[in-house]
């Protein structure tokens, strides 16, 4: 690599949202390189076999986004959900449904390697750069920015986009201090055959503190995220008695769930970094938030990072100017906070188990906007992205 190359970009992290960013940019014209250690399976038939427990809801405005880059998989990989069942712990429900807003999906579900595998193969045909090397050093200034890699070589940038995850390496070095609050919970996540077909629907029950969703898959397959405070009380069942505990839990709406993966657990954690922006720095994805999965909303702020810095970096020489990067970082301030209060607020809501009163009001008021349809159909027109 020629050490005297100006990149407009440097993406460090090669997951959903950096493979995003480098596609979207590379597609402008940009030159761009992309830093990322483990190198993703890109070839559709050594993924055939198994499922994967790291499942995503993507939005309409997303899958768009997706299929705007010719990154979007296979459709007998994705499945749509059409109909979407939300029931609390005393008798409240909300149901939301694609015919109501006469759209063909409310959401779109979908493994990581599937999605990631079409992204790295638009990043293989637009020979985009990949630099499998660690990156040791950063140092900017108002001119570009500098980084070392572990092997001794140094690369200049415009810009450096750290799209490097919740504990991102790049936040660090630029010294941005991050507000974390963690929830006490994990979700467990881990797939399940269904012995009665899902339908296309999506369920997800409150209950006790805990949130557990169902996920449908294609066939009669789901993936389920159970966010909950004792993650050991499910992982270290055998799967047939996880399996059970799920299908209770669940009210047996799909019958007997039978494994199909191994079950891991991940902390749930709210980051709030004081800003998203630095000195020919910019962070993307869960290294600029994270928020509760209850909505399923965390990839999709990852996908609007890059559709916003994308939109705004199109027709600009300068891809790090400060000007661009603080306008970057106003745009998305609102729509991620107003996602991280709403998810915060309703874990809040429904894992307060000592308030009087408070079971009734939640439930009720589940049920005063499951009969408000256009307060309800609001709602979901808002989590598509529409």
């Amino acid at each position: 690599m020629n050490a005297s190359t100006l990149y407009d970009a440097v993406i460090i992290g090669g997951g959903l949202v950096g493979a995003a960013a480098a596609v979207a940019l590379k597609k402008q014209g940009k030159h761009i390189a992309l830093l990322e250690l483990r190198l993703p399976e890109s070839d559709p038939a050594k993924l055939q076999n198994g499922w994967d427990a790291r499942i995503y809801a993507i939005s309409p405005a997303n899958r768009h986004f997706l299929q705007s880059l010719n990154a979007w998989p296979d459709e007998a990989r994705v499945q749509a959900v059409k109909r979407m069942d939300v029931r609390g712990d005393n008798g409240g429900k909300i149901e939301f449904n694609s015919d109501a807003i006469h759209a063909e999906r409310l959401t779109s579900i979908i493994e990581n390697r599937w999605l990631l595998s079409a992204l790295w193969r638009q990043i293989k045909a637009l020979d985009i750069p990949v630099i499998n090397e660690a990156a040791a050093e950063l140092h900017t200034d108002i001119h570009e920015a500098c980084l070392k890699l572990a092997n001794g070589n140094t690369i200049k940038t415009k810009l450096v986009i750290g799209a490097d995850g919740a504990e991102s390496w790049v936040r660090l070095q630029t010294g941005i201090k991050v507000q974390e609050n963690a929830y006490g919970h994990h979700g467990v996540v881990s797939n399940f055959h269904t012995e009665i077909h899902h339908k296309g629907t999506a369920f997800q029950w409150f209950k006790g503190g805990e949130v557990l969703a169902y996920l449908p898959l294609p066939g009669n397959t789901i993936s389920i995220v159970w966010s909950t405070a004792e993650p050991k009380k499910l992982t270290t069942l055998e799967p047939e008695a996880l399996a059970a505990a799920v299908t209770a839990q669940g009210e047996s709406v799909l019958g007997k769930l039978s494994p199909l993966s191994p079950a891991f657990a991940f902390p749930l954690v709210l980051r709030r970094p004081e800003t998203t922006v630095s000195q020919r720095v910019l962070l993307m994805g869960d290294a600029a938030h994270t928020i509760h999965p209850l909505a399923g909303q965390g990839v999709n702020l990852g996908f609007g990072d890059v559709i916003e810095f994308a939109r705004l970096a199109e027709k600009v020489a300068d891809t790090g100017a400060y000007q661009l990067l603080k306008q970057y970082a106003q745009n998305r301030l609102e729509p991620v906070r107003t996602m991280q209060l709403s998810c915060d607020g309703l874990f809040k809501l429904f894992g307060n188990e000592t308030l009087p009163g408070l079971p009734w009001l939640r439930n009720s008021g589940l049920n005063l906007v499951n009969n408000m349809d256009w307060v309800k159909n609001q709602l979901i027109r808002h989590a598509m992205g529409l």
